[in-house]
């Protein structure tokens, strides 16, 4: 019954904050949790329609940098972003009763699962092979950094009045999994911030009902200003775009391999913004942006995410996610040209490669190439491998025409095949087909397995069977991570498919003078 106590007590706070709510909406709590803090959906009690505003939230009722009881504190210690945004969070749960959002604190859980909050072991075992297991420990590395160089520092300010040892390494992962998988972009003057309410809405892939929206200056009915779900760092993978998406990291979300240290600049001007400055409304607004009828759940989406953004950044993954996506770094794909040729040529034809404009994913540091859902590779592999096999006769007069341009990015137009063929910079359409030999067929199905030996003996059959004999409630970790597997693997099945097919297509034979 805790839990229906901090439920009552977070609505008469919204009240009070003047936060409103459609009476059609149902806070329902997941019962028969021994969880003070179980998890809550919001369903529809009576039918809702297009258009419908369900809920007006006051910006000043969010828990941001600028309306926290910590904000002079964070502006002295010049704590940007998400840096502040964790203090803050961290600052008033540490307050306790004595915070302005202390019964909207009290619905929240601890933290949230994400792998972040893992254990090694665990990592080292649940997401191995996976897109996830070096970058959550970069990432647990990170944090722990930025916790020892710019929280750490905060706590030995004269101007701090509270015990340090409340701000333990250990509850700034918390707070920092809560910011991660809660909080908005509220405004140009909050930044991101934690909404009450607003954060109460499930997910659901491309299936959303409702989006958060700045309250429209008028009432013209004009198209609202969407309001973003926290990124959670600098994320480089994919273009940032404008939407009302709890999340809106793009389309063709590829897996984070970013870093998620959250520094501040040290010009503290998040901070100086005047809120009294443009004609920002001081409300946030939840519209229905379809119909909903009684009794059924209320969602928003976190944006188009693959199972390993979603267990990233949320801790849960989807089955049969569409946007699901494999990444095969450029490191395998050396490897396998070293098993077949010299150090020499090798190095020789990925030069060619670069000089004509191409690249992969990320950077050189850690650069790779996409598979789709459909098992279909990026064509900048498909490229790499076609040069990579071209006959010895036919690599100098390509390196030659690139070179002869004088210049990295130009087209370099050469003679294959008795056939004039155009390959380009990045961006262009290359003759696409014409890629598709049978080596470089054979040469996918090559890359498919080394992707798939590094999750090591267990096969795929092994992992569903893993997965439908473990608890989702209990056994959280285990069940996302070997959906986040089975997702990866399956995807390496298309990828063999996909290249079975172009020798398929080929007859099965080798072009004549192709390398293997």
């Amino acid at each position: 019954m805790a839990a229906a106590r901090k439920m009552r007590a977070f609505k008469r706070w919204m009240k009070d904050q003047g936060v409103e709510w459609s009476d059609a909406l149902l806070f329902a709590t997941e019962s028969g949790c021994a969880n003070d803090s179980p998890p809550i959906s919001v369903e529809a009690l009576s039918d809702l329609k297009e258009g419908d505003v369900v809920a007006k939230i006051p910006k000043q009722s969010c828990l941001t940098v600028a309306t926290s009881a910590a904000s002079d504190l964070i502006e002295e210690a010049e704590l940007g972003g998400n840096l502040g945004l964790c203090f803050a969070l961290m600052y008033e749960k540490i307050l306790g009763a004595d915070s302005k959002w202390f019964e909207y604190l009290q619905i929240l859980p601890n933290f949230e699962p994400i792998p972040l909050l893992w254990s090694i072991s665990e990592i080292d075992s649940l997401l191995a092979g996976t897109e996830l297991h070096k970058t959550v420990k970069e990432d647990k590395a990170l944090v722990f950094e930025d916790w020892k160089e710019c929280i750490k520092p905060v706590l030995e300010l004269d101007s701090f009045e509270l015990k340090p040892e409340s701000f333990t390494v250990d509850e700034y992962f918390a707070a920092k999994s809560l910011v991660a998988s809660r909080s908005f972009q509220v405004d140009e003057y909050h930044g991101y911030g934690m909404v009450p309410l607003a954060d109460l809405f499930n997910h659901k892939t491309a299936a959303e009902d409702v989006h958060i929206t700045t309250e429209s200056d008028n009432d013209t009915g004009s198209e609202k200003e969407g309001t973003d779900h926290e990124s959670d760092g600098d994320d480089d993978t994919s273009s940032e775009k404008e939407g009302n998406d709890h999340e809106s990291d793009g389309d063709d979300e590829p897996v984070i391999h970013d870093s998620h240290s959250e520094r501040g600049d040290g010009s503290g001007s998040d901070l100086e913004l005047s809120s009294g400055s443009g004609n920002e409304s001081p409300f946030l607004e939840i519209i229905m942006i379809k119909d909903v009828k009684a009794g059924a759940e209320v969602f928003n989406t976190y944006g188009h995410l693959g199972n390993a953004a979603l267990l990233h950044r949320y801790g849960f993954t989807e089955a049969d996610n569409p946007f699901d996506i494999l990444n095969i770094d450029l490191d395998i794909v050396v490897q396998w040209s070293l098993s077949l040729f010299s150090c020499r040529q090798s190095r020789s034809r990925l030069s060619i490669w670069r000089k004509m404009g191409y690249s992969g994913c990320g950077d050189q540091d850690s650069e790779y190439f996409e598979i789709s859902c459909d098992g279909e590779p990026q064509d900048e592999l498909l490229v790499l491998l076609y040069i990579m096999l071209l006959p010895k006769d036919e690599s100098p007069a390509l390196d030659q025409a690139v070179s002869g341009t004088g210049e990295t990015n130009a087209a370099a137009k050469f003679q294959l095949l008795n056939k004039e063929i155009v390959l380009s910079a990045k961006g262009s359409d290359p003759s696409k087909k014409l890629l598709l030999t049978p080596g470089v067929g054979a040469a996918l199905s090559s890359l498919a397995d080394s992707r798939e030996s590094l999750y090591g003996p267990s096969s795929l059959e092994e992992d569903v069977k893993s997965r439908d004999g473990c608890c989702r409630a209990t056994e959280g970790k285990l069940h996302h991570s070997l959906m986040l597997r089975i997702s990866e693997r399956r995807i390496l099945e298309k990828l063999r498919r996909y290249s079975a097919t172009i020798v398929s297509a080929n007859g099965g034979r080798k072009r004549k003078g192709t390398e293997t």
